[in-house]
């Protein structure tokens, strides 16, 4: 099972590695990782995507807050939060494919971000079925590049009600 975990951390210099390597002594694979700076410029928020089962999470919890930089730890998993993705991605398109491929965009609420004689850049933003399903209908194209962020997530206020994970 796929468990997204936000973490507060003092912003300081080493915190990532400190996290990161956390989970690599442990044997945990991260799948996404993402990392900002909050509100308050002394800490940031990381969000976390890991494969496991209950165990497994119940010990990275235990092990994270036993971090000194650590803040706060949460298990978004089982609350109902609201997550997106970003993704830029970099498609053949020569002028006779262009507004196919901005046809596509716009139905995604894409933004197209750059063109060249030969290719088009591509930004959207959303859940990670939305992005999948984007990339999917690019691959025809061909896709040059393709970078993405990972997942950052956010859990909803408590007065607000959702499906879990919504996006």
């Amino acid at each position: 099972m796929k468990h997204t975990i936000s973490v507060l951390v003092e912003n300081h210099f080493g915190v990532l590695a400190r996290v990161s390597g956390m989970f690599s002594a442990r044997g945990y694979n991260i799948d996404s990782l993402c990392v900002g700076e909050t509100e308050d410029p002394s800490a940031s928020r990381m969000t976390v995507v890991v494969h496991g089962d209950d165990r497994v999470l119940e010990q990275i919890v235990k092990q994270l807050k036993k971090m000194v930089d650590v803040i706060e730890v949460i298990d978004l998993t089982r609350e109902s939060y609201v997550e997106r993705e970003l993704v830029m991605i970099k498609v053949a398109a020569d002028a006779a494919r262009r507004s196919e491929v901005m046809e596509i965009a716009t139905i995604f609420r894409a933004k197209v971000v750059d063109i060249s004689p030969d290719a088009i850049t591509v930004e959207v933003t959303g859940s990670e079925g939305k992005i999948k399903a984007f990339i999917d209908m690019m691959r025809p194209f061909g896709i040059r590049e393709l970078v993405r962020t990972g997942r950052i997530a956010i859990a909803r206020s408590a007065q607000e009600n959702g499906a879990e994970g919504e996006s």
